[in-house]
């Protein structure tokens, strides 16, 4: 059997990242090889990736990034099992890592594409990890892209459409914008307005709505159905909410008036939010 030295182990835990115990177990069955020490952790490695994924993991980060000229934006989902290691340098540096993985792919298929990184991230740091979902955004027609992660817990990514391209680089509008990200975040909405409600939804809820008054005469139930859906729309519809930094404004209100400041007319195209392990 060859000798293994410490210098020899060191050496092939810092081209693999793995684990002084696992290099100098490798290095012993390829009898001090390192080539095929590295073969052997890669494929163990494969196999403990494979035994870690039916594990639960609901950690991780939410992070996004916005194209210089707001007309892109990208957002990720990486996953892992503990709040520990999600706060690991070297974890954050992997998600910035699959940023870069996560350019110009399909939405949804960064699991697939980063999957030699992610099965070599899990052999390294011991746990379950998951690239979960990705997203991209890229300004359809004229408008801008905006994003907001909140202690990377939450995202939300958001594209507005206007009328001029050199409105988003008014600062008003820009502000709107930041502020428009930090409301979905908050509010959660459903959907940007009320004629993308389902009709079933309004159907189920007209119901309730009619339940709750049963008795009445049936102009008054009318009545009171269609001020409660009217509340339903305001709660839910991004552009009909109270908007969280003046609950006297709308959303839709919050938009016109950076609308006027700019000579420009904005609507909302589509937003996501996402929070984590959800």
């Amino acid at each position: 059997m060859a000798e293994i030295s410490a210098s020899l182990v060191k050496e092939l835990r810092e081209e693999t990242g793995v684990g002084m115990m696992e290099c100098k177990r490798a290095l012993v069955e390829a009898n001090g090889d390192k080539a095929a020490a590295i073969k052997f952790l890669r494929e163990s490695g494969l196999a403990i990736a494979a035994k870690k994924a039916s594990r639960t993991a609901k950690q991780g980060i939410i992070a996004a990034e916005i194209g210089a000229d707001a007309q892109s934006g990208l957002m990720i989902e990486v996953n892992c099992e503990t709040d520990f290691v999600s706060k690991n340098d070297d974890f954050k540096s992997f998600v910035a890592e699959l940023m870069q993985e996560a350019r110009g792919i399909a939405d949804n298929s960064l699991a697939e594409v980063a999957k030699v990184k992610v099965d070599a991230k899990i052999t390294k740091i011991g746990e379950n990890i998951i690239a979960r979902r990705n997203i991209s955004y890229q300004v359809q027609g004229t408008g801008a892209i905006a994003a907001y992660v909140h202690g990377g817990k939450l995202g939300v990514m958001v594209e507005v459409g206007c009328q001029n391209a050199a409105s988003v680089q008014n600062p008003a509008v820009k502000e709107m914008l930041a502020d428009l990200t930090l409301h979905i975040t908050a509010v959660n909405p459903a959907c940007i307005a009320r004629d993308q409600v389902p009709a079933e939804t309004i159907a189920a809820e007209k119901e309730i709505y009619a339940k709750q008054v049963e008795g009445k005469p049936a102009n008054i139930i009318e009545k009171i159905v269609v001020g409660k859906l009217e509340k339903f729309y305001g709660q839910i519809c991004l552009v009909e909410q109270p908007f969280v930094k003046d609950q006297d404004k709308t959303v839709g209100a919050v938009l016109a008036e950076a609308g006027k400041a700019a000579g420009d007319e904005f609507t909302i195209r589509r937003f996501v939010r996402w929070q984590l392990g959800a």
